[in-house]
């Protein structure tokens, strides 16, 4: 594309975009849920050591290394879940300013997360956003079962699950995919951040921040705010 010298090529607005898809743990707040239960529950290196190998892509089934993870949490009482919340999660820098921004220019806001319901409905409500999907911990008797129950579009909220998320997001909206932003750290994000048309990895594992369109390595979620400014407009692509 040529353009009038001296004139500065038209570059993205949050305004080309519909909607955007936040992963939760280390994205959107700044800690892994599962690993601060686990740490509560006294079982955190076994537990954080089965997430890092599965974040890195060592663990390729995301499914068995959750069930994994779980299994070790039997017995937790839901108290240590509301701990987690109210003492150790925090959301990343940044993150009520891109949100906000987002709402402001009209696009939907969705939270697509392999950790729990627990954490992702209060995040929903706290944050007044449009929809989410995760997983739903079986609880009897006040304490974790170490199972997670199966919901009507599957048995776990793996990469796929949040992919096909983002996609039936999109056609509820009558968009296109390249109209929707994604945003993840880990392995499990990269397939809805393949399938939207903006992919954004941050503070992300090595793989992640390659494969992504925009890195965001230092600062916060906000500094997709002036990263769009420097993208050149155009057709991109989506699944």
């Amino acid at each position: 594309m040529n353009h009038t010298p001296g004139h500065r090529p038209p570059t993205l607005r949050l305004s080309d975009f519909r909607l955007i898809a936040f992963d939760m743990d280390s994205t959107l707040i700044d800690i892994e849920t599962v690993d601060e239960i686990a740490d509560i529950a006294g079982c955190g290196p076994e537990v954080a050591a089965i997430t890092d190998a599965t974040m890195r892509g060592e663990i390729a089934d995301y499914k068995e290394s959750l069930r994994r993870r779980v299994a070790l949490l039997r017995g937790v009482p839901l108290s240590a879940l509301q701990a987690v919340y109210d003492q150790r999660l925090h959301l990343n820098p940044g993150a009520e300013t891109l949100i906000d921004a987002c709402k402001r220019a009209g696009l939907r806001v969705v939270l697509l997360s392999g950790g729990f319901t627990f954490f992702t409905d209060r995040l929903r409500d706290r944050l007044k956003l449009d929809d989410t999907r995760s997983n739903v911990l079986e609880i009897e008797d006040g304490r974790l079962t170490g199972r997670m129950l199966a919901q009507p579009w599957g048995d776990i909220c793996d990469g796929d699950a949040k992919k096909d998320k983002l996609l039936e997001c999109c056609r509820a909206m009558d968009i296109s995919p390249a109209q929707a932003i994604a945003v993840g750290d880990g392995a499990n994000d990269l397939p809805m951040m393949r399938a939207a048309g903006l992919s954004v990895a941050y503070h992300a594992k090595p793989r992640v921040r390659e494969e992504a369109m925009v890195a965001i390595d230092e600062g916060g979620l906000d500094r997709l705010l002036d990263l769009l400014d420097g993208l050149p407009a155009g057709p991109r692509t989506g699944a």
